[in-house]
């Protein structure tokens, strides 16, 4: 078993950044591939970002690249996210995951899921 905390969320106007951070705890020797999901109110989860095992494969989607950044400290157990330039369109709960083995943009595929941190972006 994993377990996987969230933090770093908050309120913040458009144009700014935030960090979210990871921290898993429990089994974590295996390899694991992390990464973000998002759902914003009224719609379907999905997809931000993966980051496999060694950190040098990453994924993310269209809606984040070029703002985005992930990476991990596998000494620390914790994968972060950069965000920059947020717009009001990422506002959204965020959640962290964890799979073993390598990435992908299927939420169905990860085990292991943490329970969310808010970001608010305001315009």
């Amino acid at each position: 078993q994993v377990q996987l905390v969230e933090s770093g969320g908050g309120l913040v106007q458009a144009g700014g950044s935030l960090r979210l951070s990871c921290a898993a705890s429990g089994r974590t020797s295996s390899n694991y591939a992390m990464g973000w999901f998002r759902q914003a109110p009224g719609k379907e989860r999905e997809f931000v970002v993966f980051i496999n095992w060694s950190g040098g494969s990453t994924y993310y989607a269209d809606s984040v690249k070029g703002r985005f950044t992930i990476s991990r400290d596998n000494a620390k157990n914790t994968v972060y996210l950069q965000m920059n330039s947020l717009k009001p369109e990422d506002t959204a709960v965020y959640y962290c995951v964890a799979k073993s083995g390598v990435g992908h943009v299927g939420a169905a595929l990860y085990d292991y899921w943490g329970q969310g941190t808010q970001v608010t972006v305001s315009s």
